[in-house]
């Protein structure tokens, strides 16, 4: 019995110690990985606290990383998984404490006697059987600290993904603004030379088409920019007057050299929060499979302790009686085999979940490293080859143009072809710092587990369909 007592006491201070997110798995990790400790925000002057720092990053144009600790501050639903980790304490308290001993009394009485009897039941099955629980419960807390941990990380995922789109489709407004400024001033130029009979009516009519085009593609474009702010806003758990905030012109430069990948599978193997997270429900539906087939034919015994007092009216005395006994129950028809073979395809089934995972947290890796590679290559190649040469090519179009070397729908289908390289080219940007995000997701846990670098622009694809 001492033993059982002092099992159920070191759970209780263990279990109490780990669910503080200053500490254990949860801090370490998100701390490593995203360079921020999680904070429960839990009383008004932790709110208060939360948003005073929210007011202090706002003040300036967000950085992706700023927004990643404003995000941590305000989203509730990432709250709500704090909730969740205090609710597996609450499990892990409940399963490394005995059953509580249950108490009855009754009372009889006829015209001579009163009878009363107490009745105490100890569950001894549940005091022997503690140390497994015990040590199941543990292994179920230590998987929900690594499925809180996992929702940290899945949510600054989100939020640089959306961070980047945003800022993207911010920078590609201020393309197309620029543009439509042009456009609308050659369309101004070629009505007074219409109107002067310098210019026919089929040029004039190319671009009045042009300048309409540009109109179209930039309507489209700020609908977008709106929606992937808005995005941004629900992640960031903003709302009221903290919605006025700013981002950046533009998206951040390419790094020079990109990140080796060294034994990135094994990066993978050893960091990934929810690989971590389904080895510890492996090992707590172990614990459960043992403790099953251990047990099978027994459910629980109770020890009953019972005493008596039984007062003779009559000859006023008072009659006292104890006695005691066990109360089982006998598996006449069930012998725990369906229990045990219950037990053992849970068992198995979480077994093959695993190594499944572990089969895709590798292919992951990989796919990740392959993408933030291959969209490196592409946004710098049009960075050093595609955008200096369609700048070039603009300016000489221009002096053959006012040298009246060439016509104006020459001039009209490169400034087409300029606007969409420039799209194409922020596009291929975002995607890279996208796929970057992914591959630290795919190292660490938090992504989806498939590329999203392949999402298109509106305003890009309807350039190119309009080239």
């Amino acid at each position: 019995m001492i033993r059982i007592a002092s099992v159920a006491i070191l759970s209780l201070a263990l279990g109490g110690c780990m669910a503080d997110l200053s500490n254990g798995p949860v801090a370490s990790i998100t701390e490593a990985e995203i360079g921020h400790r999680p904070q429960n925000i839990a009383s008004d002057a932790e709110m208060l606290q939360a948003a005073e720092r929210t007011r202090a990053l706002l003040r300036k144009p967000l950085s992706v990383e700023a927004s990643v600790e404003i995000a941590l501050l305000n989203n509730r639903g990432l709250q709500a998984a704090y909730n969740d980790l205090g609710l597996a304490q609450a499990a892990l308290i409940r399963g490394s404490l005995p059953a509580n001993p249950r108490f009855g009394i009754s009372r009889m009485s006829n015209s001579g006697e009163l009878e009363i009897e107490r009745e105490a039941l100890v569950g001894l099955f549940s005091l022997v059987t503690l140390p497994a629980r015990a040590a199941r419960s543990q292994e179920e807390f230590r998987a929900a600290q690594y499925r809180t941990a996992e929702a940290v990380l899945r949510l600054a995922v989100d939020v640089r993904r959306q961070y980047y789109r945003t800022v993207a489709a911010n920078e590609q407004v201020a393309i197309l603004v620029q543009a439509k400024s042009l456009t609308d001033t050659q369309a101004d130029i070629a009505k007074k030379l219409g109107e002067a009979g310098s210019l026919n009516k089929l040029d004039q009519a190319r671009e009045f088409a042009l300048a309409a085009e540009f109109d179209n593609q930039l309507a489209r474009a700020r609908l977008n920019q709106r929606v992937e702010r808005e995005r941004l806003v629900r992640l960031l758990g903003l709302w009221g007057q903290d919605l006025n905030f700013k981002l950046p012109s533009s998206l951040p430069i390419l790094p020079v050299r990109l990140r080796t990948a060294e034994a990135i599978e094994a990066q993978a193997l050893t960091r990934r929060v929810d690989l971590a997270a389904q080895k510890h429900e492996l090992e707590a539906l172990a614990i459960t499979l043992g403790f099953t087939q251990a047990t099978r034919f027994v459910t629980d015994i109770e020890l009953i302790g019972r005493m008596k007092d039984v007062k003779d009216r009559t000859a006023d005395t008072t009659t006292r009686s104890r006695g005691g006994g066990l109360e089982f129950e006998i598996p006449l028809f069930d012998f725990g085999a369906a229990r045990s073979l219950e037990a053992e395809q849970r068992y198995m089934r979480a077994a093959n979940l695993l190594a499944d995972k572990a089969v895709r947290v590798r292919s992951e890796a990989r796919e990740a490293y392959v993408a933030y590679q291959g969209t490196w290559n592409v946004a710098r190649h049009f960075e050093k080859s595609v955008l200096p040469l369609r700048q070039e090519i603009q300016n000489e179009m221009l002096l053959h143009y006012n040298g009246m070397l060439k016509d104006l729908s020459s001039l009209i289908v490169d400034t087409r072809a300029n606007v969409l390289a420039r799209m194409q080219a922020i596009d291929a940007r975002r995607d890279f710092w996208i796929a970057e995000n992914e591959m630290r997701a795919a190292l660490a846990g938090g992504g989806s587990g498939t590329s999203t670098v392949s999402a298109g622009n509106p305003a890009a694809s309807a350039a190119a369909d309009a080239h």
